[in-house]
């Protein structure tokens, strides 16, 4: 079962999508909360999966929770949920290592895959708002944006590693690359947390803008 919270500041959403998910297989909906601290108390309480997060709410915003949540629980999953497409949000959520980020006017069908995809290692953003991201993206690329990596740490990079930065950078999900390598979804996630750790990023993302941008191929050992 997939273990999903719930966080949005109208009870009335809270409780129509508790209700709809309770009735989709394979989904436990485990709580739910109507400000950011809640969400933090129900986090350490309930150790959800997922989390579908309102990024308007009092307290604490989406984004500020997206950070706390990702920076001691970074394997756990967040769906972003708004009615608003503004760019600061798009970024900040995504940048703080959001999963997903759809527009409340989604059918609870493409929520339910949507809960399915991000908990599988893979991500979900709306049409109107993937738009937004390759622009930005396009952005960095001619910009000086650059992610540095310590040459000593790229040293201790196994070879098993490299192969998963690369297929990182070419944008697979880890279910794709467990297929590719013959290995679990589940050891694939431990490769990244521990190549995380070793190149002191953030997240995925940036992982993939450092292999992409400075051709990491460069730096592997011979």
């Amino acid at each position: 079962m997939i273990k999903v919270l719930i966080a949005d500041d109208q009870e009335l959403i809270r409780q129509s999508l508790q209700i709809v998910l309770e009735t989709k297989e394979g989904i436990e909906v485990v709580g739910t909360a109507k400000d950011g601290r809640e969400v933090i108390q129900m986090v350490r309480k309930e150790k959800p999966d997922v989390i579908l997060m309102d990024i308007r709410m009092p307290e604490m915003d989406g984004v500020q929770c997206t950070k706390i949540i990702k920076d001691v629980y970074p394997q756990m999953k967040i769906i972003i949920l708004t009615t608003f497409d503004d760019d600061e949000f798009v970024f900040s959520a995504l940048k703080h290592g959001a999963s997903g980020y759809l527009l409340k006017g989604i059918s609870m069908d493409e929520l339910e895959k949507a809960i399915h995809t991000v908990y599988k290692g893979g991500a979900m953003i709306n049409p109107e708002i993937a738009t937004k991201v390759v622009e930005q993206f396009s952005e960095m690329a001619q910009s000086n944006y650059d992610v540095s990596i310590e040459a000593q740490n790229v040293e201790e990079l196994t070879d098993t590693e490299w192969e998963i930065i690369k297929f990182v950078g070419r944008g697979m999900s880890n279910k794709e690359i467990s297929g590719a390598m013959s290995l679990s979804e589940g050891t694939v996630r431990n490769y990244l947390s521990t190549i995380l750790n070793k190149l002191d990023l953030r997240d995925r993302t940036q992982l993939a803008i450092w292999e992409v941008q400075s051709g990491s191929g460069k730096y592997r050992r011979k």
